[in-house]
C-alpha cells in the first residue's frame, strides 16, 4: 500500500535468496516488496514514536514521585505483617 503524496524511490542492495523470500512473503500477502520494504520502514518510524511516548509517560510518573528513599524500606516482617518474636 503506498499512501498518498510524494513517494521517494531508493535501491536497496539484497542477496539472491533475501529478495527470493521477499517476493514469496510479499506474494502471499497479495503485496509487492516495495510495500513490505515501506512497511517495514514505516514500523520503524512507530517504534520510534512508541518509544517517546512511553518516555514521557516514565518521566511524568517519576515527576509525580514526591520522596523516596531506599533507607524507608520495610523490613521483611513488616512487608508480610508479621510480628517480630
Amino acid at each position: 500500500m503506498v499512501p498518498s503524496g510524494a513517494v521517494k524511490n531508493i535501491t536497496v542492495a539484497v542477496s539472491d535468496d533475501v529478495y527470493r523470500e521477499a517476493r514469496i512473503r510479499a506474494a502471499e500477502r497479495g503485496s509487492s516488496v516495495s510495500a513490505l520494504v515501506g512497511e517495514y520502514l514505516r514500523s520503524l518510524s512507530d517504534d520510534g514514536a512508541e518509544f517517546f511516548r512511553l518516555q514521557a509517560q516514565q518521566r511524568r510518573v517519576q515527576g509525580e514521585i514526591d520522596r523516596f528513599s531506599a533507607r524507608d524500606r520495610l523490613d521483611r516482617d513488616e512487608i508480610h505483617d508479621r510480628a517480630v518474636r
